[in-house]
Parts: C-alpha cells; sequence; structure tokens
C-alpha cells in the first residue's frame, strides 16, 4: 500500500493520513485543496483510474470525492470529471506549517522533460528478477569486482544492444557506470589523458553534460542543430575538437533524428582526424510511426563511444548504465572508474541481467511504448484543438514534444503555469550558450506523470495557453 500512495503522491503531491483508507484520501486531499498544492480548477483522475493507481476499491475513490463535492472542494460534473472547486486563491509558493517553519510547495502537475512515468515501475516483476538472480548468484559476486561490471549483466546487454539497438556489443568491451552522467565524467578524464583539448556538442542539449565536459579542462563548441540534427559537416572546421557528444537517434529536445548523411559525415571526421563519438542513445526504444533508429555506433565501434541508460526505460533511481567501448578504450576507462571508486551494486547489476534475460524487459519496453504512445496522441489532440495555430515537432519518438510559440510569449506562459501548479520548461533552458538566438517553445514531458495525473496535467496545460 506504501508503494501506490507514494506512486500517487509523486503527481499530486498529497500524503495519506488516518486509520481508513477512504477517510485517509479524503483529509489528504482536503488538505491539498486548503494549501493550494491542488489549484482550483486542477482535473482529477476518474475513481476507476485513482482506484487501480492506488490499488484500493472503486467505491472508496468514488465515495471520498461525493464527501468533498458535497463540503465544496471539490465539482463534479457530467462530461466534465471531477475538478477542484473554484475558491479564493491559495497561499503564495511558500507558506508556514505547523511548526512555524516556511514549507515549500511543489507544483500539483509536472511536465517537465527527462523522467519516465515512476508510477509504473515493474515492482513484481523486478522482484521476481531479483529473486532468481540472487538464488543464483554466486558468493564472489557480493565481494569487489571487475570494474567492467557483473559479467552476467554485459552478457545480457551485448545480446540486448545487439538485437535491438544494431550495436557490435561484446561484453569485454562492455563498462557497467552509475548512470550517463557517471561515464560522461569517466570519458572526460580518458579525453584529458589523450590531450583532447574540445567536445563539440549540439546546440540543444542538457548543460549539466556540458558543464561535466567544462569541469574535466574540455573546450565545448557547439554544432547547430536544425531539422536534420546536428551539423556534423562542420565538424571539420572546428578547431582543438578531439571528439563530439551527439544524441543521434533522437535529439534532446529537439526530438529530430540525425539525418543518415549526417551520420557518415560524423564517422568520416572521427576516421579521419582519430576523433571520438561519444554516443548518447537518448530515448532511443521509444519510437512510435516506425522502426526505432539504430545506434550509430554500428557504422564504426572503433570510433564511437555508445552509452546507454535505464533511467528511461525503467527508472533513474536505479542508477544503472553502460559504455560499449573501443577495444583500445576499455581498459583506460576501467582505471578511470577506479579512480573514482564509484561501483553499481552487484545486485541490482545481477537482477537487471535476469531481468533482460528473461523477457521482462522487452515486455516492460513495448507496454510503456504503448502508453507514451497514447499520451503522446492525446497531447498532439488536445494541442490542435487548443494551440492549431503553434507547431508541435519532435513527436515520432521519446517521452517530450516541442510546442513553437509566438516570439516574446515563452516565459509568460512558463510563469502563468507556474501560478496554476503546473511545471513546464522553456525550451530556451537548454540552448547553449555560443549558440545563435532561436525559437520560442516549450518542451514538454508527457512521460512524466502517473496514470492518474496525466488528464490533469494535460488539462492544465491547455488552460495556461496563450
Amino acid at each position: 500500500m506504501t508503494d501506490s500512495w507514494a506512486a500517487f503522491g509523486a503527481d499530486l503531491h498529497i500524503e495519506p493520513v488516518g486509520a481508513g483508507l477512504r477517510s485517509g484520501l479524503t483529509k489528504a486531499l482536503r488538505e491539498a485543496v486548503r494549501t493550494g498544492r491542488l489549484a482550483p480548477g486542477t482535473r482529477l483522475p476518474s475513481s476507476r483510474t485513482l482506484a487501480v493507481d492506488l490499488g484500493i476499491a472503486r467505491n472508496t475513490v468514488a465515495d471520498a470525492y461525493a464527501e468533498l463535492v458535497a463540503e465544496g472542494w471539490l465539482t463534479a460534473r457530467q462530461g466534465s470529471g471531477t475538478r477542484v472547486a473554484q475558491r479564493a486563491a491559495p497561499p503564495g509558493p511558500a507558506a508556514r506549517g505547523a511548526s512555524g517553519r516556511r514549507v515549500d510547495r511543489r507544483p500539483a502537475h509536472n511536465l517537465l522533460p527527462g523522467s519516465p512515468d515512476l508510477s509504473s515501475f515493474p515492482r513484481a516483476e523486478w522482484l521476481r528478477a531479483a529473486r532468481r538472480a540472487l538464488t543464483a548468484a554466486p558468493d564472489a559476486a557480493f565481494g569487489y569486482d571487475d570494474p567492467r561490471g557483473r559479467i552476467e549483466l554485459r552478457r545480457a546487454l551485448a545480446d540486448y544492444l545487439a538485437r535491438a539497438r544494431g550495436v557490435y556489443a561484446d561484453p569485454e568491451r562492455i563498462v557497467i557506470c552509475s548512470g550517463f552522467v557517471h561515464g560522461l565524467m569517466l570519458m572526460g578524464k580518458v579525453l584529458r589523458r589523450h590531450k583532447v583539448r574540445g567536445v563539440a556538442v549540439e546546440s540543444y542539449g542538457l548543460d549539466i553534460h556540458w558543464d561535466i565536459l567544462r569541469g574535466a579542462g574540455l573546450r565545448t563548441p557547439s554544432l547547430p542543430v536544425d531539422g536534420l540534427g546536428a551539423g556534423t559537416g562542420a565538424l571539420g572546421g572546428t578547431p582543438d575538437v578531439g571528439a563530439v557528444l551527439v544524441t543521434p537517434a533522437h535529439q534532446f529536445p529537439t526530438g529530430v533524428p540525425l539525418h543518415p548523411d549526417r551520420r557518415t559525415a560524423a564517422v568520416d571526421w572521427a576516421r579521419s582526424s582519430g576523433g571520438l563519438i561519444l554516443e548518447d542513445d537518448y530515448d532511443g526504444e521509444f519510437r512510435y510511426d516506425r522502426q526505432p533508429v539504430g545506434a550509430l555506433q554500428g557504422l564504426d565501434p572503433e570510433r564511437v563511444v555508445y552509452m546507454g541508460t535505464a533511467s528511461k526505460s525503467l527508472a533513474p533511481g536505479l542508477r544503472l548504465a553502460w559504455m560499449v567501448l573501443p577495444e583500445g578504450l576499455v581498459d583506460e576507462v576501467c582505471d578511470a572508474k577506479g579512480g573514482f571508486d564509484w561501483m553499481s551494486g552487484a545486485p541490482d547489476q545481477l537482477t537487471l541481467a535476469e531481468f533482460i534475460a528473461s523477457g521482462a524487459y522487452d515486455r516492460h519496453v513495448r507496454a510503456m511504448r504503448l502508453r507514451y504512445r497514447r499520451r503522446r496522441d492525446q497531447l498532439v489532440e488536445a494541442l490542435a484543438e487548443r494551440a492549431a495555430d503553434f507547431r508541435v515537432s519532435g513527436i515520432a519518438a521519446g517521452l517530450h514534444a516541442v510546442l513553437e510559440l509566438p516570439e516574446g510569449a515563452e516565459q509568460p506562459v512558463v510563469q502563468a503555469a507556474a501560478w496554476q501548479g503546473l511545471a513546464l520548461e522553456r525550451l530556451s533552458r537548454f540552448r547553449h550558450r555560443e549558440a545563435e538566438p532561436g525559437r520560442d517553445g516549450l518542451v514538454i514531458g508527457y512521460g512524466t506523470p502517473s496514470e492518474s495525473g496525466w488528464a490533469g496535467a494535460l488539462d492544465a496545460l491547455c488552460r495556461v495557453l496563450p
């Protein structure tokens, strides 16, 4: 029961109180409305959806809703669902709790990009895989191990990546790390040892990645990004660049795949210059309108470092990622990893290996692909109805979409969303500081809300659009 409440609270930010399920839900919802964590007009999940999400009887939810409607906290109308009643404006972004201390409030709805639906983590299947893996694990698995990671996981990944992503993945060339950021830190250290001065990056991306590279003493000149992806043809004219970081399957945040000609241009540059391509396989498994785009690494495994993670397909809290390395870099990366002394836990590695080998990982990815595609379709339909004049892009894959806005509208819309308890991110937030000014827009993370929170988040988005 605890896990279900946690999943619900992650979206509506309430905690159950009281001994009974109905009284606990009623009190928690009442408090969330009273304090403004659920903004006026917010649409709540249907009683059926919320009951499934929480693992309780539908009548329990329906009775709690009915009580709050009778008290005036909620309204219920045929065809409009259950919503928070329009009341006096809630307090500002921070209020004082019972202790007198200021309490920061989280938004009622979260459409920030970069996270999957955490409530969908396959707990039961993961637990079964953990039991099987730990039962079969040798005693040595719980001691200090190969810096590359558990061989069981490296073998399972080699098979999966070859089959699903077109990666040449010998288990001996795979290194397990604690997330993509950890892998990038290791590569930054190795590149500096090779006297590399600069790593070209895409003009739109995550500043934390650029900061990590700069922290390793590397320059990060930007490559322009357009409808064909990163402009890899410009690599030859970028001085002192010995590597390039790209997201070829699904560019973040614009959502375009790297065009085949530009893939070829990147590999040609790496071969002729002795450079290295760092491939971030961002959202590579979630493509909706055609077969997934294969990894760039397959074009030249000796010039491409393939970097993948379980953060989007399962959950970022697992802290499990992997690098498929050129043969000559394996020992150097392992040396760098030993220096950092960061190791992923053996039990989680063994569990993921069993999860993949049993087919549970494939089943989970297929199920989530269908769920995210349905959300993508609902988002596009709602935007076509509410914001028909604005172009939506980057929707062929991934967990987010980009909505173009009129010039100057970006910041006001984000501020209006904050007042309504909706977390949104500006497109300009991801623009490289050296890049040319670009269009205004929103990066809408439709993968983030739980099933019970999705309808309310979409409704809140439509209310704040110009």
